[in-house]
């Protein structure tokens, strides 16, 4: 199997998109010096649209191209290694690999996720210096926040199950963080009441009257049993 020597100089790696920190697991097929066709588990640990940096036990040279299959969404694609970079533990370096066409969707729901978050964030900033309502703003923070946990979720969700793990302990994560968007949402509502900005001819109130409604009493139950 190929290993880079200590003295190999690496190929300096160009960086021209967003890397967002994303773990994903891929499989690297390549050729060996000798022809025989080398397969290795690598798992990414920083990826963009244009590459991505991998942590992997055996790896080509630089300059070599490689198949990378991402083993979850079983979606492949040709890159080159163009760099390693040092291991901060003192162990093997990091592959840098660059993908030999841009792909959006290689790496799969995590990345985009992360990507997506990013732009919002951005959107947020822009918003800041655009003279909006401050209650705006928070509501579009509020949201941006819940969209990134939610991401976070997803990625738990698929590490867990690539490794083994029951998934389902991202449940109550995501209950608790439900439970906490629908607590902010009630105090707002309720300083809107206060202000007479919502009366019952609001858009969307009888339904809010009748979820409450519904909800109230079971929500009850449940402290009046702790109380028992």
């Amino acid at each position: 199997m190929d290993r880079p020597a200590e003295t190999q100089p690496p190929i300096k790696e160009m960086r021209r998109g967003s890397r967002f920190p994303v773990v994903v697991f891929v499989e690297a097929k390549w050729q060996a010096l000798g022809g025989q066709l080398v397969k290795e588990t690598a798992q990414a640990m920083e990826v963009s649209a244009l590459g991505g940096l991998l942590d992997m036990k055996t790896y080509p040279k630089v300059g070599s191209e490689m198949e990378l299959t991402n083993l979850l969404s079983g979606e492949t694609a040709k890159a080159r290694v163009v760099g390693t970079r040092a291991s901060k533990e003192g162990g093997v370096p990091k592959v840098a690999v660059e993908l030999l066409a841009r792909s959006e969707t290689f790496w799969g729901l995590n990345f985009q996720l992360r990507r997506t978050s990013s732009e919002l964030v951005r959107i947020e900033q822009e918003i800041k210096s655009g003279g909006i309502d401050p209650r705006i703003l928070e509501e579009f923070r509020d949201s941006v926040d819940y969209v990134r946990k939610t991401a976070w979720a997803v990625q738990e969700w698929q590490e867990r199950q690539l490794q083994k793990h029951d998934p389902q302990t991202v449940l109550p994560l995501i209950t608790a963080e439900r439970i906490r968007r629908a607590t902010q949402l009630s105090l707002a509502i309720t300083t809107e009441l206060a202000a007479h900005q919502v009366n019952r001819e609001t858009t969307g109130m009888r339904e809010l009257y009748q979820a409450v409604g519904g909800l109230y009493p079971r929500v009850a139950d449940l402290f009046r049993i702790q109380e028992a």
